[in-house]
């Protein structure tokens, strides 16, 4: 057919799953060996907190998720194997965050991720 090995990203997935908070359905988008580079103040580019596998990547959407905060999917774009996406979060008392993510697709499921995250000091 000649698709791009990121064809069959489900792009629908990924806005149900944060949006709906879903930990299940987003884990479901990632490859068992893939990996997360989380850079934001706390860990800095030089230093950034690497998530290996799925069992660290569930740890991490179960905490993000389990939190008392909205998420919406702001823009999500794929072409061949990569998808970007961003992603607006806000605490009940203001807070914002916005995170912003590249990631490179293996058979339609994120291998590798880099995520940028600021949030309101």
């Amino acid at each position: 057919m000649g698709t791009a090995t990121g064809a069959g990203f489900d792009t629908e997935a990924l806005r149900r799953g944060i949006e709906g908070e879903d930990t299940t359905a987003l884990l479901s988008l990632y490859a068992d060996d893939a990996e997360i580079r989380v850079v934001d103040r706390n860990t800095q580019p030089s230093h950034p907190k690497v998530l290996h596998g799925r069992d660290q990547i569930s740890q991490m959407l179960s905490d993000v998720y389990s939190r008392d905060m909205t998420h919406h999917l702001d823009q999500c774009v794929v072409q061949g194997d990569h998808v970007a996406f961003t992603e607006s979060c806000e605490y009940p008392d203001g807070v914002r965050v916005l995170a912003s993510s590249m990631a490179t697709l293996r058979n339609g499921r994120i291998a590798e991720q880099v995520l940028l995250q600021a949030w309101d000091e």
